[in-house]
This record gives C-alpha cells, structure tokens and sequence, in this order.
C-alpha cells in the first residue's frame, strides 16, 4: 500500500465514509494487517495518546433467566455452581478497587429475576454515596426504560449492553424465540436518551456469522454512536448448543479493532478478557491494534470460575486487578501507559 493510499485510507475512515466494498475488503482476509493497526494506533494516540484506561470488573452474578445459545451462563446450563454476590460482598470489592486506585467499577452479571429495580437501585446508590468520584458502570442486560432511568438517578453513570449482532435473521439463530434484535436496540436507544455513556457490540467468529453481518455491525454502530464498543472472538463452552462450533479468529478480531478505532476515533474500546484467552498476549495485540481500556477483575477470587461465558476464561493472574502493577508492566510493554482514573470518552 503506498503512502498516498494510507492517508486516503486514513481521511477516508475517520470521516465515517468508507463505502461497502472498502469495509468489505478490510474484513475479508488481507495481508495489509500491519498497517492497518499502525493506522488505528496512530489514530488512538491522535485522541487518547498512550493512556490505557483501567476499570474494576465485578461479576456479581451468574445467574440469568436467558438462555442464549453461545453462553456458558444460560439458564438452561445445569452443570455451573451458580452464584450472587450480596451488597456488602459488591461494597467490599469497590473498597479494595478504590485502595489499589481504581476509578471506575463496572458491574456485570446475568439478567438475574432476583436484581430487581429496588435492590440495583440499593446497590448502585450505595456505591456512589461511598465512591462520589468514581463512575459506575452497568452491564445487566435488557430492562425497561423506566428501569434504566431509576438506575441512572440513583448513580449509574454508564451502561454495556452488546448488541452481538445487527442482523435479525442471525440474531434469532443465536438466541431463543423469547430474545429479540428489536427489543435490544429499543434498549440501547433508551439508554442513550436518559443519558448514560453507552456501550455496544459484537461477537467476532459467532456461528453463522459471515463478513456482510460484520458489515451490518459496523453500520448500526456508525447509527449508534456508542461511546464504548466491546468485540471480542466468539469462545465456545461445552455446555452449550454451540460447543462444537470453532472458535472465532483471533487476526479477524484484531482487523475488527483496528477498522472500529478508525471508524470511531473518540470510542473507548477495550482489549478484553477473551483476547487474553485465546492469546496469551492477546490484550496487549489488542491495545496494538487500537483498544485503550482493560478491565481487571474485581471479583472475589472463590467465584471468578464460575463465571464461565466461554470455556478456559481465564481468571486468575495478571487480568486480576490485585496483579495491577504487573498488569501495569505489560501495558508498559507494550508502548501504553496504565490510567485509573474515571477516564471519560474524549470527544473531539
């Protein structure tokens, strides 16, 4: 690729006008993939320079009334211990999270019947009157809207719910008859008029899944404008109807990072935990590649096993946010600097 068609490339993304066939061609196999992650980290540091922003992972529940076909929680799963950490437990990660210096703590869990608006409400107002400057970020699914802004006034600052793919048809193959496309985008939608930061995205690799569905993605994205996008490969678990199917590939994932980083330049993008399976330095190819958030986790290291979306998750060592400064050191590394502050998105 010569240099005049790098910065053609480059003009060509950030204006959000790449056509179909240009965002085709990046998504099939190509042997330009070096330059296309130097572009996307010249483009991160264009808007976020070398900062790496740390945030404090609580997986409070793996209980779901779901039962999505790719996921190692689904309700229909009867061979996982199933857990749900109490307030106290959720306060008590926060207090060790805000010691080591983070400054923002991101609570995921399954659709869990018990999380009631009342008790999410309890927990999330605990949490901000104790941590006043530090954002809290929800990743607890589908829920109404009047549930959404009852969450929000009582101190959610933020809100990830994967839209895992924007094509209905492959939706519907990934979830059961009782989940719907429209319904997750009505949610999406809902979170952004309340006004949350709002995070999306795919799973890369999913069953079925073919480069026009990728495509797909990138173009609700783009109707979207999430603030942060979370992708990661599919990961296969055993007690699932998709347990034989491949993994997702890691050099596609890696492509889908770098074409979101130049396609969303402000985005919070983060490196995830399921690059950091598949890869043993999958986070750091990740950060290369344009991501710029990590999420250490939080969780008491008794439950961190059972909180199996995917098989092999890994869950103990340096994705630990009580490993930071080694955690730290591979950011280092890897040519980034590690930031736990609040780390709001930057927009130009």
């Amino acid at each position: 690729m010569s240099n005049q068609n790098f910065l053609t490339t480059q003009e060509l993304f950030v204006t959000q006008d790449a056509s179909d066939d240009a965002l085709l061609s990046l998504i099939a196999p190509t042997q330009e993939d070096t330059i296309l992650f130097t572009l996307a980290d010249h483009v991160r540091r264009q808007h976020y320079g070398t900062d790496v922003f740390l945030r404090g992972l609580i997986e409070f529940t793996n209980i779901c009334k779901n039962n999505c076909y790719y996921c190692g929680i689904r309700c229909g799963n009867k061979h996982i211990t199933r857990y749900r950490m109490t307030e106290p437990e959720i306060l008590a990660c926060c207090e060790e999270g805000y010691t080591l210096g983070f400054r923002t703590f991101v609570l995921q869990g399954g659709e869990d019947p018990e999380n009631t608006d009342d008790v999410m409400c309890r927990i999330v107002s605990a949490i901000r009157a104790r941590f006043p400057d530090c954002a809290i970020t929800l990743s607890i699914g589908e829920r109404s809207r009047e549930s959404y802004l009852r969450l929000f006034r009582a101190g959610a600052n933020r809100y990830l719910l994967r839209h895992e793919t924007a094509d209905p048809i492959h939706y519907a193959r990934l979830h059961p008859h009782s989940m719907s496309l429209e319904n997750r985008k009505r949610c999406l939608y809902d979170l952004k008029e309340i006004g949350y930061q709002v995070g999306s995205g795919f799973m890369v690799g999913s069953p079925f899944q073919t480069p026009v569905h990728l495509l797909a993605d990138l173009r609700f994205l783009q109707r979207l404008q999430p603030d942060m996008i979370g992708i990661g490969p599919f990961l296969s678990q055993k007690d699932t109807p998709f347990a034989d199917y491949p993994n997702g590939s890691l050099a596609l994932t890696l492509r889908m990072l770098a074409i979101l980083r130049l396609m969303f330049p402000d985005a919070l993008i983060p490196a995830t935990t399921a690059l950091g399976t598949v890869h043993p330095e999958g986070r750091e190819l990740g950060l290369k590649a344009g991501a710029n958030v990590v999420m250490p986790n939080l969780s008491p290291m008794r439950l961190r096993k059972h909180y199996t979306l995917y098989d092999h998750k890994i869950s103990t060592g340096e994705e630990s946010a009580q490993s930071r400064a080694l955690l730290e050191q591979r950011i280092i590394a890897a040519g980034y600097r590690a930031i736990t502050d609040i780390g709001d998105v930057r927009r130009s």
